[in-house]
């Protein structure tokens, strides 16, 4: 047996109740087979500049059975490794109408796993959560689904690793520096994600989906039209922007999409239908189509929506689809917007939208990114404009709460389903979001219809520094809510149409947390890394909330 030919993966994808997709990188073209129980897929590599693909559709799998399979490059049997001290990779069906059990999370920097990466980035939650499901299989019940909500690479902010690898191909002293620079770059950092053993066995046996957020591509992404417009001076920006949504297209989203999915989309349908003996190479057209998605956000959609059982999870892209022309500022375009508002509907038990972004910042937060915004788009004059938009940018000031517009859209959308006037109200709306490096619940106040919940987890492995962990901490509470409102409507913010509150947190661990619906309601648990007596990591509880369904 060999593992040379077997660069990252495999990883699986998406899973439903009879088919999966088995995602890897080959060091070479190759032929890649998927083995699970008696039968056998396979799929031909395609190749991104230089680096060699592959996703194998299985099919045909009996609904709610756990098969473990094996990988094979060119004949030869890669995965598992010899000796691997983890239990078999295995694909687990969804049962129709199951409960749903999900885990997520966000921010994950890609440094070593010894002492000296765990003192300064803490130890990794998703890697003591592998750890647990490999040394207790069958002791619980593993997710159906990790949900990874932005921030899986940092190009902006690499490690001591990544660096060597910059220093060893050009001068890091000439733009972008120690930044990412190029497909090639992204394709190592996407290693030093995903290749360590535990985390890697984690990601072959537990479906995963995934969505950007700013640091897969540059901090503030798509911030502010004058952001924008800085960026597109440089004389790398354009690479690093096709770079890194092109290496997304191959390393996350290709795997979000659905058997149906991937059959309309473009760069899939190249794949699908090349039958020479040569592989086909899709540099060129993927970066074409990439600069097309920026340039035009309405002509690609990054958003996916699934149910599962009586649960539908909708994840929404909020950076490519937003709009920066001051007059429309919108975290989310008109056609996006729409696409959301056609899936934001009752009939299902729980209603979750996955965004990076917390949709539900602390109020006073909330109120000060909403004064940011209308001072930063000369509410107060043209002096005050340019100090906000310095402000918006060094204190990151771009969530919902900094594009009202959209804020505002989306509000009305999920009243409208929490009072029954999009088919019968769920017991739940449950925002599920990251981004802000602490962890926290918030709740709508309502009498009546669907409880309105937003979950934050973040960070999965970056903790926030202690100074800014008190800045967060104080905006969290009352104590800033009212001098920020002050503000906000001094620059004409009308007020919310919500009035949220927080009921558990912060937290500022790094964290994985997990949502499962119960007879009791909507479990939302977070979990931590600690290390333990025998130098493993052990996951400690850190929070639990049971959303129970009003009387």
């Amino acid at each position: 047996m060999t593992t040379s030919a077997l660069i990252l993966g495999p990883m699986l994808r998406y899973v439903d109740s009879d088919s999966a997709s088995v995602w890897v990188e080959t060091a070479g073209a190759a032929s890649v087979m998927v083995r699970a129980g008696t039968r056998s897929w396979s799929a031909r590599t395609f190749a991104v500049h230089g680096h060699h693909y592959a996703l194998v559709e299985v099919d045909g799998l009996t609904p709610g059975a756990a098969t473990p399979y094996t990988v094979d490059v060119d004949g030869a049997e890669v995965w598992p490794p010899e000796s691997s001290p983890f239990p078999a990779s295995v694909i687990s069906t969804l049962t129709p109408d199951a409960p749903l059990r999900l885990a997520f999370g966000s921010c994950r920097t890609s440094v070593p796993h010894d002492a000296a990466g765990n003192r300064t980035h803490g130890v990794d939650a998703l890697r003591s959560y592998a750890l647990q499901m490999a040394a207790r299989p069958g002791t619980f019940a593993w997710p159906d689904l990790v949900l990874f909500l932005g921030d899986q690479v940092y190009a902006d902010t690499t490690s001591e690793q990544m660096q060597e690898f910059i220093r060893a191909r050009r001068d890091p002293n000439e733009p972008p520096g120690e930044e990412l620079a190029d497909f090639e770059e992204y394709a190592h950092l996407y290693g030093l994600a995903w290749s360590d053993p535990a985390n890697r066995w984690l990601l072959s046996t537990v479906p995963t989906a995934m969505i950007f957020d700013d640091h897969d591509i540059r901090d503030d992404w798509n911030a502010s039209l004058s952001w924008k417009r800085e960026m597109e001076q440089t004389s790398w920006w354009h690479g690093r922007l096709v770079a890194g949504l092109g290496s997304y297209w191959v390393y996350q989203h290709l795997g979000n999409l659905s058997p149906a999915e991937r059959a309309t989309d473009e760069i899939w349908r190249l794949i699908a239908v090349h039958d020479a003996d040569t592989e086909l190479d899709l540099s060129d057209r993927l970066d074409a189509f990439v600069e097309r998605a920026d340039a035009d956000p309405a002509s690609y959609r990054w958003s996916y929506s699934r149910d599962y059982g009586d649960s539908r999870l909708i994840v929404v892209d909020s950076r490519v689809a937003r709009r920066l022309d001051p007059a429309h500022r919108a975290l989310v375009d008109d056609d996006e917007s729409g696409w959301l508002d056609d899936r934001m509907r009752g009939g299902v038990r729980h209603l979750l939208v996955g965004t990076s972004l917390p949709f539900l910042l602390p109020t006073g937060l909330h109120h000060l990114e909403a004064w940011n915004e209308a001072t930063a788009e000369g509410a107060w004059g043209e002096r005050m404009a340019t100090v906000a938009e310095t402000l918006r940018q060094a204190l990151d000031l771009e969530h919902w709460a900094a594009f009202q517009s959209s804020f505002r859209r989306v509000a009305q959308m999920a009243t409208e389903v929490a009072d029954g006037k999009r088919g019968p109200a769920p017991e739940t709306i449950t925002f599920l979001s990251g981004d802000v490096h602490y962890s926290y619940v918030a709740e709508v106040e309502r009498t009546s219809g669907s409880r309105i919940i937003q979950a934050v987890c973040s960070p999965i492995r970056n903790p926030l520094a202690l100074p800014l962990r008190s800045f967060s901490a104080v905006l969290s509470y009352a104590i800033a809510n009212r001098p920020s409102e002050m503000l906000a409507r001094a620059a004409g913010v009308p007020a919310p149409p919500l009035r949220w509150r927080g009921i558990r947190g912060p937290w500022f661990e790094n964290c994985l947390a997990s949502v499962a619906e119960t007879p009791e309601g909507l479990r939302l648990r977070w979990i931590t890394g600690v290390q333990g007596d025998g130098g493993e990591p052990r996951v400690r509880k850190v929070a639990a909330v049971t959303v129970a369904p009003r009387d």
